[in-house]
């Protein structure tokens, strides 16, 4: 039966597991893979002799780096003791191979085990896995950490919304994982076929591989009648399960004996202090087929506390994510994340929860937006006034949204498109 390790240990003896772990990974590098340990800068394990050293003695690594090892130039194992891999998207270039151990896959297993019991699922609960268990890494995470937790589990996999409503309701489900907005497109479905999820057994949602608002957060509960839990995690690191917010709902725990976080200013990489906002950089410290230094996730966060939560729980909390690096928008010289623009929409009553952003070019070069909304039913004119007047006073966006009938934006397979640029087609 699993157990929980280290979940309540003090931030004095997480901080040295950390250390140890850390100076165990550099000697792994070098010992295994010269040319990954020639692009940290061959330090020796002993230089770094506290956490706070890190900056200093380590560089920071991206995804362009782990593409340019593409598939296995920076693997610390030799290939006959792979078990298994995931792969994240190449769509901009070549994709990330993420090969697996079986030490690895049982640590993914601890972690994501972990994630369930902060969401308060037992071995008594019935948990739906709905994302992939294809080449992306979410669907075999909860599979994983469901059969660790010795909990039933149906694994239906991404898509075939109705079959997915009738098996939650036959078998009883209690828990839905899911990206963030899959439960949209439930609740959908749902009030086409007079679903009610309340006559259901379900309780407890677990989101993820999205940003998703606290708007959309309280839509998606109140809607189905359950406690939802963010839960993060990415292919590079090792999969989902890095880290999920517990019953307080106070900020992300992130395992701190199996990855030290980092928050950096995105355009120096210099650290920040806690509480101020940045780019998460996470070092895998128990992953022995692809242990990551320093990496740049591109996630925007910050730390919230290092102090014990109100769940015992010491492993610090960050906050929800913001949004990424790379999707930032520049519009005429104005940076806002989609999240921003969600938060604004999601306050008002009759909005649904799809939108999209559409950026272009007039006939002249200059840039245009158009923010497309869907509406549950027609807007009065102070509604959408009211609106327009906070694109401008919280984001400073002079734009006047469309409003569109629910259902009229596309439903494309997988995650949502929330930002459609034509400016460089």
């Amino acid at each position: 039966m699993w157990q929980p390790d280290c979940e309540t240990c003090t931030r004095e003896e997480l901080e040295r597991l950390q250390l140890a772990r850390v100076r165990e990974n550099i000697a792994r590098i070098a010992a295994c893979n010269p040319a990954y340990y020639d692009k940290i800068g061959r330090p020796h394990p002993d230089a770094i002799g506290a956490l706070g050293d890190i900056p200093q003695q380590l560089p920071l690594m991206t995804k362009g780096d782990l593409r340019a090892g593409y598939p296995f130039g920076l693997a610390c194992v030799p290939q006959k003791d792979f078990a298994r891999m995931q792969m994240s998207s190449g769509t901009t270039g070549k994709p990330v191979i993420c090969p697996y151990t079986r030490g690895d896959i049982a640590q993914w297993a601890e972690t994501m085990a972990r994630c369930y019991t902060a969401a308060g699922v037992t071995r008594d609960d019935v948990i739906q896995i709905t994302p992939s268990f294809g080449l992306p890494n979410g669907g075999f995470g909860f599979h994983f950490g469901a059969e660790t937790l010795g909990a039933f589990y149906i694994p239906v996999g991404p898509g075939r919304t109705l079959l997915q409503l009738q098996l939650m309701q036959d078998l009883g489900a209690t828990v839905l994982t899911a990206i963030a907005t899959y439960p949209i497109r439930l609740i959908e479905a749902a009030r086409e076929e007079h679903f009610d999820f309340r006559k259901t057994q379900l309780r407890v949602g677990i989101f993820g591989s999205e940003m998703w608002s606290d708007e959309l957060r309280k839509k998606i509960e109140n809607e189905m009648g359950i406690e939802s839990f963010d839960i993060i995690g990415m292919t590079e690191t090792g999969g989902v399960g890095m880290g999920i917010d517990c019953q307080a709902h106070h900020g992300i725990h992130i395992w701190e004996d199996h990855y030290l976080a980092e928050v950096v200013d995105p355009q120096t990489g210099a650290v920040l202090d806690d509480g101020r906002e940045g780019e998460l950089v996470v070092t895998t410290l128990t992953r022995q087929a692809l242990p990551l230094i320093r990496f740049r996730t591109g996630d925007i966060t910050r730390v919230i506390s290092r102090e014990r939560c109100e769940c015992g729980r010491t492993h610090l909390r960050i906050d929800r994510f913001k949004g990424r690096t790379d999707d930032m928008i520049v519009y005429k010289g104005l940076n806002f994340y989609p999240s921003q623009i969600e938060t604004l929409l999601l306050r008002q009553d009759g909005i649904a929860a799809d939108y999209q952003i559409v950026l272009g070019c007039d006939e002249r070069g200059n840039e245009t937006m158009d923010i497309v909304v869907e509406t549950a039913a027609p807007l009065a004119a102070e509604a959408q006034a009211r609106i327009r007047r906070e694109l401008f006073d919280y984001v400073g966006l002079s734009v006047a949204p469309q409003f569109v009938k629910q259902g009229e934006l596309p439903r494309p397979p997988g995650k949502a498109v929330r930002v459609v640029d034509k400016r460089h087609v």
